[in-house]
């Protein structure tokens, strides 16, 4: 970018990639394939190399040449970047211990009653009592 002893390097990334190197290479190559840089205004020849780990396109104009590198890299940090959610953790389900064999048919067995307050909500909570989270 700019002219004379102003001139300079100016780096923009051009997307994000999930995947593996290979399809982050395919895509890059896609993208520089049909990249049309704003220099030259009339292109006399156009050169796409494949070089490492990317690709450097060269635009021949009637003065000069002009080259764009496209490059994979791997995205380390960014600070910029949206906190990770924090993971979910479970708490372990205790094992629930077989009933005792009843001498009544399955169809008759009754669940021991819970009390319940007037919104239905247990009054004695599942968890009180319970050795495995003391």
């Amino acid at each position: 970018m700019g002219s004379g002893e102003r001139k300079h390097t100016e780096a923009q990334v051009v997307a994000h990639v999930t995947g593996s190197r290979t399809e982050a290479l395919a895509e890059l190559e896609r993208r520089a394939r049909n990249h049309v840089p704003m220099h030259p205004l009339s292109p006399k020849r156009r050169r796409l190399l494949r070089a490492g780990d990317g690709f450097l396109l060269v635009v021949d104009g009637a003065w000069q040449s002009f080259v764009t590198r496209f490059t994979v890299a791997e995205l380390l940090e960014d600070s910029a970047a949206p906190p990770a959610p924090e993971p979910v953790v479970e708490a372990p389900v205790p094992p629930v211990a077989p009933a005792a064999p009843s001498s009544e048919p399955a169809e008759r067995q009754v669940e021991p009653a819970v009390e319940l307050d007037e919104d239905g909500v247990p009054v004695r909570p599942a968890w009180l009592g319970r050795a495995d989270l003391a």
